[in-house]
């Protein structure tokens, strides 16, 4: 009787670290499905592959899971504020507010950049400073910044995520674990931001044939690409990148002495301040206010401003080659051209895809 109880007890304890084990192998159990990025044709030709880190593949679910991530207040202090709050669809992921307004009212002091075609950032580097070196990191910031997102740590936003009813299995079904990290959470955004691809604008249509442009818009981009009009292709780009910017630094002349010191703040080298990444020319029917700090509420003014308004300073740009003249001194043609064909890279399906939306 003696060794037939320790027989049952022996087996009892056996099964028991079977079934632990099993529940620990089930939380890896679940292959998740590779996500196949859609590269629009003129991209494919034209650029380079875009950047998909090594220990971040996509996924269907990482990128379904970064969507819900990326428009769920529970990412703020006080579940009252979202990415999305100030990167929004209609105003092509950007903030139709000068300044973007965070958790307790406060406002920043940038204007939200747009997100669009970021896989394609090919120096990684992101904020109109340059400050955070790759995707996955970009997100990091704004969750813990004391006027946006306002969270005292990222383990307050861990702890809530790991308590909640759903997220863990939705991050064992994209990461193949249910303990969720901060790095887990950036990384799912990051994969649901390179699929915000814009490609689909009239000018787009044009270069493949599917469109013909107006004679005052083909007019307009021989204003941009004019050196002694527009001049605008040296950091925008021109046909041949479908990017429409050169996701570098530039001082752009907005000012003759700075109270933003942009890029210079990063490195610390004064030859770099003034200095803010360029924008894309993408979507500017819909990401107005513009520049840095939304100073200029319409296209017009940030055509008047290189037309008549640079200011010089000791870190312009040599590519801003008329400051002394105040600028190119474009003609109220000239200026009506160019606004025409910069509306004409805007692109009413990217604002209105349900693959970006909210559900």
């Amino acid at each position: 009787m003696k060794y037939w109880i320790t027989y049952c007890l022996l087996t009892i304890i056996i099964c028991s670290c079977s079934k632990s084990e099993d529940v620990a192998n089930n939380e890896n159990d679940y292959v998740p499905i590779p996500y196949q990025l859609e590269v629009p044709q003129h991209f494919d030709q034209l650029l380079i592959d875009p950047i998909i880190p090594f220990d971040n593949p996509m996924t269907e679910e990482g990128v379904s899971l970064g969507k819900r991530l990326f428009y769920d207040r529970i990412l703020s202090v006080d579940n009252t504020k979202a990415c999305a709050s100030c990167h929004m669809p209609q105003n092509g992921f950007s903030d139709s507010n000068k300044f973007s307004i965070g958790v307790s009212g406060n406002f920043g002091n940038r204007n939200s950049m747009p997100l669009i075609n970021l896989a394609w950032n090919f120096d990684d580097k992101y904020f109109w400073d340059g400050r955070a070196l790759g995707l996955e990191h970009q997100a990091l910031e704004p969750v813990t910044n004391p006027i946006e997102l306002e969270n005292p740590s990222w383990s307050d936003v861990e702890d809530r995520l790991n308590n909640h009813p759903e997220y863990p299995n939705l991050f064992n079904q994209a990461f193949g674990t249910t303990t969720i990290t901060k790095d887990l959470v950036t990384k799912a955004i990051a994969q649901f931001e390179r699929t915000l691809i814009s490609s689909n604008s009239k000018f787009d249509k044009f270069l493949n044939g599917e469109a013909t442009l107006t004679a005052q818009e083909q007019e307009g981009l021989n204003v941009f690409m004019d050196e002694e009009r527009g001049d605008c292709f040296h950091c925008h780009g021109n046909p041949n990148n479908p990017l429409w910017t050169d996701n570098q630094f530039h001082n752009n002349g907005l000012d003759a002495t700075f109270t933003d010191l942009g890029l210079g703040a990063v490195t610390g080298n004064p030859n770099d301040n003034g200095k803010f990444r360029s924008p894309t020319l993408r979507n500017l029917a819909y990401t107005a206010p513009y520049m840095h700090d939304g100073r200029f509420l319409t296209l017009d003014d940030v055509i008047e401003h290189y037309s008549s308004g640079l200011q010089n300073s000791s870190t312009i740009d040599p590519l801003m080659k008329k400051v002394e003249q105040g600028g190119v001194q474009l003609s109220e043609e000239d200026k009506n051209n160019l606004k025409a064909f910069l509306l004409s890279l805007s692109d009413p399906s990217f604002i209105n895809n349900p693959a970006f939306l909210p559900q």
